[in-house]
């Protein structure tokens, strides 16, 4: 068994498209396949003026808090600290990277892969120190995440196609998201990858897609495998019953940078 930890920059994870995610779903993640959840740390800001004064912020973060902790995870908090910059301009600060590299290189002496939840590129020694200390590191982000740092690790993953890990736009609880792959512009059809989380581990599978079956102007964002599109699964009478994604549509712009550089 892989013994496992998880490590979430949860401030970096929270504006860069990560808002509302499930961590239940990333505990069933690392429980899944031939590995076992040892640890699970989350690294949050308080900013502890506003929990003195706003009780409506107070009590919103601790049940916040309280959620992640039935969850199974250590809540790490950094405080928010204010000051006045150079030009007079008040500047807050509430920065965790340093102590979850502590927490991560001291508790992955029993650990044989890390999840790490981030976007940010500061951490790519870190995932290099880990790596030379015989872990396996796989990164998950959202939006704006350092090109070098999906190189650095030995596997990147987008948070979006995580299954259940954000809600979709849609109420239908069906929808999956994909990104396309061997899209033919002259035919009009391709391939959505998109994934399933089992017991056996968060397995890769692919449908068959036609553009008449998206609500897209252009055909051309098929050519780009960083586009995230939301779509059904549905056999097609009109096609001898084949299994076709159908309803497709496209990810609204702030989901749409996933893989590209930051």
């Amino acid at each position: 068994m892989l013994k496992t930890g998880i490590y979430v920059d949860a401030e970096n994870i929270r504006l860069s498209g990560g808002y509302g995610m499930r961590y239940d779903i990333l505990v069933e993640l690392a429980n899944a396949g031939n590995s076992v959840l040892l640890r699970a740390n989350s690294y949050l800001a308080e900013d502890r003026e506003r929990t003195k004064d706003d009780d409506d912020y107070r009590l919103k973060l601790y049940r916040y808090h309280d959620i992640l902790r039935q969850c199974g995870f250590k809540v790490i908090k950094k405080y928010v600290k204010h000051f006045i910059d150079d030009e007079g301009i008040l500047t807050t600060k509430a920065n965790a990277d340093m102590d979850l590299a502590i927490d991560a290189l001291l508790q992955a002496r029993n650990l044989d892969r890390i999840i790490l939840l981030t976007g940010d590129g500061d951490f790519i020694r870190l995932v290099i120190a880990l790596q030379n200390m015989g872990c396996r590191v796989d990164v998950i982000g959202f939006n704006n995440v350092s090109h070098d740092l999906k190189e650095a690790a030995d596997s990147y993953l987008s948070g979006f196609l995580i299954p259940g890990l954000l809600p979709l736009h849609s109420e239908n609880g069906s929808r999956l998201r994909g990104i396309p792959v061997n899209y033919n512009p002259d035919r009009g059809f391709g391939f959505l990858k998109y994934y399933r989380l089992k017991k056996e581990g968060l397995l890769q599978e692919t449908v068959f897609f036609h553009c008449s079956q998206s609500n897209v102007s252009h055909d051309n964002v098929f050519l780009d495998s960083a586009n995230i599109f939301e779509f059904s699964i549905a056999t097609n009478p009109e096609n001898d019953n084949r299994t076709e994604a159908q309803e497709i549509s496209l990810l609204e712009e702030k989901s749409m940078n996933i893989f590209r550089s930051s």
